[in-house]
């Protein structure tokens, strides 16, 4: 590899760690809430299936969306899977 290849390289990972970063803080702004997604459509793995969009019942307490953080009781949801 040559200096031209490793500076294009070095490059190329600083712009994609620096795109990386508002989506990190975007996800400290939200919290796990339970039990208020509908079928088919909760944000990730539970209940023995592998992620998003599997979910088989609406309201299923042990499946999951990111919602806004603090918003989650007042939508009738829990923070901890039952």
């Amino acid at each position: 590899m040559n200096n031209k290849s490793i500076l294009l390289a070095s490059a190329m990972v600083a712009v994609l760690a620096a795109a990386a970063q508002p989506a990190l803080a975007a996800d400290a702004a939200k919290e796990k809430c339970y039990g208020i997604a509908k079928a088919g459509a909760n944000d990730c793995a539970a209940n023995g299936h592998s992620c998003a969009g599997q979910a088989g019942a609406s309201m299923d307490p042990k499946e999951w969306k990111y919602v806004a953080k603090g918003t989650c009781t007042e939508m009738k949801g829990m923070l901890k899977a039952m």
